[in-house]
């Protein structure tokens, strides 16, 4: 039987050479040329990288192709080195701060200082809402506050209330008296470190507040008037309104605005909480919406009766205007800028409060837009006979506004402890705030009297003291000091 040879085939039979063909090359790649090994198309010699010339062809097209990808890729990762190298090294952030003193009621602090902070900035304590936060009000509907602190680097301080609710506390015994331990006395804290860590102008200290930190606005403002320049509530209620005694946070014949009262009781609940004080109230301004359901509009000219009050202004405005269609501004005690009561109703317009362009108004009021005082004017009165004292004055003035810094030393060998200081304003000018002592009366020959932590003046010491006035032209220093009845020196 005829045995049939097993073939071993290591591929096609070989043709003769057939064409020079272009083998296509991989995307980006340069052509390779090889040799096709047989008539058929199908009919392909060996691979291309098994042919020694071809191959080093085809690596140095790879390498080629890599070297291009990996500068690119390294372009790419230099030019954003360079952007982010380009960017600050530090962006103002809200920040929370601990310990910062006496907090009975749990209160969280939180800061927002802008990238270079003025030498001497003001400080705005801004006060939420009702179920809000400190991050709700500064990334929300306080937001213009931020832009602005970016561009006059003032200082924003969020108090921020923790019980259940999220309500500050406007109502209870010990909320409603100075120092008595309640919200405002952690909120104080927060003031105080502010002054301290930022070197804060004390005469540019200011709150304001939307809903229940309005009310807390008012609150602060009638238990702390040697601190606070001046306030801006949004949809408030008078100091003293959401008062109880049984312990609740909720007044609803206040929140309903049934609640009325005359303007000296309104005025009298306010001095209350700070019992014996005789000096200058904050200027406030006061805004609510006309449907206003939460705290009814009511309240609005209840808020207006209690501040003209404390200011000794009668209620009847010294001039209307409308700044925007919507809104009714009436200003009380002048009809400029400087007015000590601004209150402005917003037709239509319920709990929303603030809306779009308010706090920029708020701004320019507080004097949040204001530099510290750098440009100043000092007494020049040739000194009268040395005594036991010493005063200077240096004054900050404004189109018809100013603030005046007093520093009286004790010039005796023996230390004071207690003092009341007369001087004489000129003509035209009156005392609409004050910090570091109490002033009365607020114009003609004033005396200001200490406070409790600067009674006592050792010998060769000094203390300082100031206040906010308006003026009529004239924005000299004050003049004629006497410590106590006794003639001092000035300059």
């Amino acid at each position: 039987m005829a045995v049939r040879r097993r073939e071993h085939r290591r591929g096609p039979a070989q043709r003769p050479p057939g064409p020079i063909r272009t083998v296509p090359p991989p995307n980006g790649l340069v052509p390779v040329t090889c040799q096709v090994t047989g008539a058929s198309p199908f009919a392909v010699g060996p691979p291309v990288e098994h042919i020694p010339e071809h191959r080093a062809h085809l690596e140095n097209a790879v390498m080629t192709r890599i070297t291009a990808l990996f500068a690119a890729v390294l372009a790419v990762a230099l030019a954003t080195l360079l952007v982010v190298a380009a960017q600050p090294a530090h962006a103002a952030s809200l920040a929370r701060v601990t310990n910062f003193g006496s907090n009975p009621t749990n209160l969280d602090m939180y800061v927002y200082a802008p990238d270079a902070v003025a030498a001497r900035p003001a400080l705005l304590v801004m006060v939420h809402y009702c179920s809000g936060s400190a991050s709700g009000v500064h990334n929300g509907n306080g937001r213009d506050f931020v832009i602005g602190a970016d561009r006059y680097k003032y200082v924003i301080v969020y108090p921020e209330a923790t019980r259940e609710g999220h309500c500050f506390d406007v109502s209870t015994p010990n909320a409603l008296r100075r120092g008595g331990g309640g919200d405002s006395t952690g909120i104080m804290s927060m003031v105080s470190y502010a002054r301290q860590r930022y070197n804060v102008d004390p005469a540019r200290i200011v709150v304001a507040g939307f809903s229940s930190g309005a009310m807390m606005t008012n609150v602060l403002a009638a238990q702390y008037p040697d601190v606070f320049s001046a306030g801006a509530a949004y949809s408030g209620v008078p100091a003293g309104c959401f008062a109880t005694t049984n312990g609740s946070l909720w007044n609803s014949q206040c929140s309903g605005g049934t609640l009325l009262k005359s303007p000296q009781q309104w005025g009298d609940q306010a001095r209350a909480m700070y019992p014996g004080y005789t000096g200058g109230y904050p200027r406030m301004q006061l805004w609510h919406g006309t449907t206003d359901t939460t705290l009814a509009y009511p309240n609005f000219g209840e808020e207006i009766d209690q501040w003209t009050t404390l200011h000794g202004l009668s209620q009847i405005p010294a001039s209307t205007d409308h700044p925007q269609s919507s809104w009714t501004r009436t200003r009380y005690g002048s009809s400029g800028g400087a007015a000590a009561i601004e209150a402005i109703s917003i037709q239509g317009t319920g709990h929303t409060l603030p809306q779009s362009g308010m706090l920029a108004h708020a701004i320019t009021f507080l004097g949040l837009d204001r530099p510290a005082t750098t440009t100043t004017t000092t007494t020049t009165t040739v000194p009268e006979p040395s005594g036991a004292c010493r005063a200077s004055a240096v004054v900050s003035a404004w189109n018809n506004g100013l603030t005046e810094t007093v520093t009286l030393t004790n010039t005796s060998d023996a230390p004071v402890t207690g003092w009341q200081l007369r001087f004489a304003l000129p003509s035209g000018q009156t005392i609409t705030a004050g910090w570091g002592a109490t002033y009365s009366p607020a114009s003609g020959v004033v005396t200001a009297k200490n406070v409790d932590y600067n009674a006592g003046i050792p010998a060769g010491g000094s203390v300082s003291f100031g206040f906010q006035a308006t003026h009529t032209g004239d924005s000299a220093a004050a003049g004629s000091f006497s410590l106590d009845g006794t003639p001092c020196a000035t300059g």
